[in-house]
C-alpha cells in the first residue's frame, strides 16, 4: 500500500462534485488529496480553491493536461458521463464516474473496452450498495430464516414537483436514471447477476415539468428467482414501507432506518398434508384450514459512527474500497459489468414506454 495520498481531480463542483465527493474526500486525508477541480463557473472555482486548497480549471481538459492525477472523479451532468469517461480512459486516467454511468449497455461496453485497453480502472459511484439497511436485508435473507424469497418490494416514493435539468431526456434525466440506479443495483444483487431478468415496466409523467418520467413501476421476474417490485414515484402522498420482503417462512419490512422481520421454523410447525375431502371441526361443522404457528422475530435499527451521516458513511465505504483497488489491486466490489445489467434493464424500460420514449 502506498503511504502517499492519491491525487484526485474532480470534474464539476455542483451538488455532487462539491457536496458529495469533495466534502468526503476531505475526510480521508490518508488516502486521498484533492489536487484540482474543473468547473465552468468562476465562483465555484474560487470557492474550491479556498475550501480544498487545490488548483481550479475552467475545463476538465485543461485540468487533466496540467495535473498528474491518480484518479479523476467525473461528476459532470448525467448526459456527459459517458463521453467524458470514455475520453479520460483513452487518455490513461483511472476514473470514478457518477451514476448513471451511461445510457445503454452498448455505451458501457465501450467504456469497459477502453478500460481494458488502457489498463486503467473504471469505477462507478453506486454507494447505496453499502447502505446499512440493504446489508442487513442481505444478511437476513442469506440466513435462510425467511425461507425461499418470493417477492421483494422496494419503494422510493414521495410527492414532489421538479423542474431542473434532471427532468429532461436529453440530459439522461427522469426518475429511473436519476434515482433508479440505487434500487436497481440492489434489486439485481438480490435477483442474481448470473442472468438477466424478465422486465415489465410502466412509466408516467405526473408532476414533472420536463419530458422524462417521474413515475416508474418496474417488475423483474425469472424462473426460480424472486419477483422484484420497484416503485419510484413523485406523486405518492402516502408512502409506505421502503422494503417489504415475502418469503415462504416469513417476511421483513421497514425503512432505511428500521427493519423488522418474523418467521416460523418448519421443524416446529404442526405436521400437515393435503386433504381433498371437506374439512370439519371438532363439532362436526364445516371448517377452514387453521393452525397455530410459533413465530420468531427480530429487528434492526441503523447505528452510524458518531457524527457521520448516512450519505457520508456509504460514500466513505465506496472510497475506501476504491483505494484498496487502486493501491493493492483488490477487485472492485461494484463492477462495470454489473452496471451494464442496470443499463440493459433501463433501456428495456424505455423500450416498453414508447409514449414517453420514442425510438
Amino acid at each position: 500500500m502506498t503511504a502517499t495520498p492519491l491525487k484526485v481531480g474532480i470534474i464539476g463542483q455542483g451538488r455532487s462534485g462539491r457536496d458529495i465527493h469533495g466534502k468526503l474526500l476531505e475526510q480521508l486525508p490518508a488516502q486521498y488529496r484533492i489536487a484540482a477541480v474543473a468547473d465552468s463557473i468562476p465562483e465555484r472555482r474560487a470557492r474550491a480553491e479556498e475550501e480544498f486548497g487545490c488548483r481550479a480549471y475552467e475545463t476538465w481538459e485543461a485540468m487533466v493536461a496540467g495535473e498528474p492525477l491518480d484518479l479523476v472523479v467525473n461528476a459532470s451532468p448525467s448526459h456527459q458521463h459517458f463521453p467524458i469517461t470514455l475520453e479520460l480512459l483513452n487518455k490513461g486516467f483511472n476514473v470514478l464516474c457518477e451514476k448513471p454511468l451511461a445510457k445503454s449497455p452498448e455505451e458501457v461496453d465501450r467504456l469497459i473496452e477502453a478500460s481494458k485497453r488502457s489498463g486503467k480502472l473504471l469505477a462507478v459511484f453506486q454507494q447505496s450498495r453499502y447502505h446499512p439497511a440493504f446489508q442487513q436485508i442481505r444478511s437476513v435473507i442469506d440466513s435462510g430464516a425467511l425461507g425461499r424469497i418470493v417477492q421483494v418490494s422496494m419503494e422510493m416514493n414521495g410527492f414532489a414537483r421538479r423542474w431542473d435539468w434532471q427532468t429532461l431526456q436529453s440530459n439522461n434525466g427522469g426518475n429511473l436514471m436519476n434515482t433508479g440506479p440505487h434500487p436497481v443495483d440492489q434489486a439485481l444483487q438480490l435477483f442474481g447477476t448470473d442472468e438477466l431478468p424478465q422486465i415489465t415496466c410502466i412509466m408516467d409523467r405526473a408532476n414533472t415539468f420536463g419530458d422524462a418520467e417521474d413515475y416508474v413501476k418496474l417488475l423483474m421476474r425469472g424462473p426460480g428467482r424472486p419477483t422484484i417490485d420497484i416503485e419510484i414515484s413523485s406523486c405518492c402522498a402516502y408512502p409506505q414501507d421502503s422494503f417489504n420482503i415475502q418469503g415462504t417462512n416469513g417476511g421483513l419490512h421497514g425503512s432505511p432506518e428500521h427493519l423488522e422481520w418474523r418467521y416460523f421454523k418448519p421443524e416446529e410447525a404442526p405436521a400437515q398434508q393435503l386433504v381433498k375431502e371437506p374439512l370439519f371441526n371438532a363439532a362436526g361443522l364445516p371448517a377452514y384450514c387453521n393452525e397455530t404457528l410459533t413465530w420468531h422475530g427480530d429487528e434492526w435499527t441503523m447505528s452510524l459512527p458518531e457524527g457521520q451521516s448516512l450519505f457520508g458513511y456509504m460514500t466513505e465505504k465506496l472510497y475506501l474500497m476504491l483505494h484498496r483497488s487502486l493501491t493493492e489491486g483488490a477487485p472492485l466490489e461494484i463492477t462495470p459489468e454489473q452496471v451494464r445489467q442496470q443499463m440493459w434493464v433501463m433501456e428495456e424500460c424505455r423500450r416498453q414506454n414508447p409514449l414517453i420514449y420514442s425510438a
